[in-house]
């Protein structure tokens, strides 16, 4: 079911994209397809920017639920959903994009095994429609004209450190994946006035002193900046170039999509946290003039006719 639901498809693609490719670059075709997934995913970018600055506006409300429930942490529980489902909050949203990202992850390395592997049987993944384009059927009549090069120069199926020796092409690229991922993730991270680490956080809340939401989330955040590109970097130097490669652009397509988000105008990011049942609007505008004053003054005037009358 994987491979009729994820594999297939994501082969079919490259092989498509490769195909319309000038002279047929499997490197390209892997960029174009990237570009291809994080533009399909860019609704679900937004939508969880918006929810990443609502939290940020939300913390204060939570350090309020925090104080009242006094320790009660089912009270606490049900506050803090109660507040999320006013303000449209899903926890499940943030991690939605990493869910929808593992399968692609997961099915591409497979597809890589097949070019790299299991060529020879490459009729067996394409579609019909695709194996009748002519750059694919010369593929399958004769699988060693595939190039699994990018630009003629980088090997997309070989690994940074092999028999070969170490390919620096492949490192610098693991490196690159490395270190955007360390800018994707400060992007996002919250802010917080008070630099504390996460120890520091830890040892005081086992002193029994009442811990801010706000620094733990920045704490957290700030370790994930750290551990995650040097994770990544590991990963990326024992798996195939083309996964490399796929990970490098999809973080820099993600760079790019953050920061145009990130630098739109404000009121169009905070759109969930100003749809807020209680809203501004009710309020009185400060420029209408006050009703006393217009009173009394009437008041004031029928005084004085009251008061020639009576001189007559």
């Amino acid at each position: 079911m994987f491979e009729d639901v994820i594999v297939k498809p994501i082969l079919n693609a490259l092989v498509l994209l490769y195909s319309i490719v000038p002279g047929g670059d499997f490197g390209v075709a892997i960029i174009l397809f990237t570009i291809l997934i994080r533009t399909l995913m860019y609704p679900l970018v937004r939508s969880q920017l918006h929810q990443s600055r609502t939290m940020h506006k939300l913390q204060p409300e939570l350090a309020k639920i925090k104080a009242r429930a006094a320790g009660d942490k089912q009270q606490e529980a049900s506050q803090m959903m109660d507040l999320y489902k006013r303000y449209g909050i899903s926890p499940f949203r943030s991690i939605l994009i990493l869910i929808i990202q593992l399968p692609i992850f997961i099915g591409l390395y497979q597809v890589i095994q097949v070019f790299t592997l299991h060529i020879n049987q490459l009729a067996h993944y394409t579609y019909p429609f695709v194996q009748q384009i002519p750059s694919v059927k010369a593929i399958i009549d004769t699988p060693a004209s595939f190039n699994n090069t990018m630009l003629g120069v980088i090997d997309l199926t070989k690994t940074t450190f092999g028999n070969h020796g170490v390919d620096y092409i492949l490192l610098l690229l693991a490196f690159i994946s490395a270190a955007t991922q360390y800018i994707l993730t400060k992007q996002t991270m919250p802010q917080s006035t008070v630099k504390k680490k996460f120890r520091d956080i830890v040892a005081e809340a086992a002193e029994g002193k009442s811990t801010n939401q706000t620094d733990m989330n920045a704490a957290m955040m700030s370790g994930m900046a750290k551990f995650m590109p040097a994770m990544m970097f590991l990963i990326m130097i024992s798996l195939p170039g083309a996964l490399a490669l796929y990970y490098t652009v999809s973080n820099l397509v993600a760079v790019a999509q953050q920061h145009y988000l990130l630098s739109k105008d404000t009121e169009e990011l905070e759109i969930i946290a100003d749809e807020n049942p209680i809203k501004a609007s009710k309020k009185i505008p400060k420029s209408s003039p006050p009703r006393k004053t217009e009173e009394a003054h009437i008041t004031r005037i029928k005084a004085n006719d009251t008061r020639r009358k009576k001189e007559k």
